[in-house]
């Protein structure tokens, strides 16, 4: 089934999600690094189980150099040696935030050992916003590309 083309139906809502994105990105590269940012929208979209983010994000994630091997742990980041603390940190709250659980104060005061305010201020927007973008996608379903190329061997 055809569904609507979530772009051309709200062009100014559209516009300003990206341009939040947009300041999104200018902000983490500032404060906690484009790599969480990427690893935090990547996770997300996995919870989400949203296919279009999954394959968009993983691209992004190589083009700004993250590795196959970290992108493909990541489903099982807790048992990965792959992970800094702070990446650890950020995605336990990736995961906690999308999944609606409670912040206690002991969790973020572990948070704020490794993020000041502004970064969890700005983490906190980064994973409301690819929570948004996950159920746009998920109620709209635009094709998903990997731009793979396989070779037969």
């Amino acid at each position: 089934m055809k569904r609507a083309d979530y772009f051309n139906q709200a062009p100014e809502l559209i516009q300003h999600l990206l341009g939040q994105e947009e300041l999104l990105k200018q902000q983490a590269h500032a404060t906690f690094g484009i790599t969480i940012w990427e690893l935090v929208k990547l996770r997300a979209s996995q919870i989400n189980q949203c296919a279009f983010c999954i394959a968009m994000h993983t691209k992004q994630a190589l083009e700004y150099g993250e590795t196959t091997n970290r992108i493909i742990g990541l489903s099982a980041w807790q048992d990965m040696p792959l992970y800094t603390n702070k990446e650890k940190l950020a995605l336990a709250l990736c995961e906690k935030l999308t999944n609606a659980q409670v912040i206690d104060d002991a969790f973020y005061q572990t948070l704020n050992v490794e993020f000041d305010d502004k970064e969890l201020t700005t983490l906190t927007i980064a994973i409301n916003a690819i929570n948004s973008w996950n159920r746009i996608v998920k109620m709209f379903k635009p094709n998903v590309e990997f731009n793979e190329h396989r070779t037969n061997a």
